[in-house]
């Protein structure tokens, strides 16, 4: 009677275990989709930041034609990219975006009267903010999936992780450190 108790006993505490451990990871699972979520919030503000950003300099650049069809083609392969909800395909459409948007600005460097505009400067203002808006919403993102992919991979989680349908996400990363500055966007009169 008591080794059956004590049997019962261990498969009562397996369960309890098995049971909190796929509910911390569902919590984590549902945590990264919330914080990719708003990583495309984020990016889909900058798409039509830059679509805006496009027009305005197309007003006053007009004969660069191929630069600012680069930056609506990256912007374009960005916005496909972050349909797809990959982050690895997210993050390498938005590292080409920006260096689009690093040619762009360096254009823009050529027009003084761009620079001085005030709706090209209200724009390459709010690029800025939605730049560093950006940078911390990958770094929550990437946290989270840290903390999710441990999870996972870890002993015992290890053993009915995958066959209860969770997989590792991939991180939001950038492929050339270069990438990891914000593009210039200072453009105030007398710089």
């Amino acid at each position: 009677m008591w080794l059956a108790l004590i049997v019962l006993g261990v498969i009562v505490l397996v369960v309890l275990w098995a049971v909190a451990a796929y509910n911390g990871l569902v919590k984590l699972r549902n945590s990264v989709e919330a914080s990719w979520s708003d990583i495309e919030v984020q990016l889909k503000r900058r798409h039509d930041l830059v679509g805006n950003l496009v027009e305005t300099v197309k007003g006053y650049a007009s004969h660069e034609k191929g630069t600012l069809e680069a930056v609506v083609q990256a912007r374009n392969q960005a916005v496909g990219a972050l349909q797809g909800g990959v982050a690895g395909d997210a993050a390498a459409a938005e590292n080409v975006l920006t260096g689009a948007l690093r040619q762009l600005f360096a254009l823009a460097e050529a027009y003084p009267d761009l620079k001085a505009a005030t709706n090209f400067l209200d724009l390459q203002r709010s690029l800025a903010e939605l730049e560093d808006a950006i940078q911390k919403a990958r770094r929550y993102y990437n946290a989270v999936v840290r903390d999710f992919n441990t999870r996972v991979q870890t002993f015992p989680n290890v053993l009915f992780s995958n066959a209860m349908g969770f997989h590792v996400y991939d991180f939001f990363e950038l492929t050339d450190e270069s990438e990891a500055e914000a593009p210039k966007v200072d453009f105030s009169p007398g710089s």
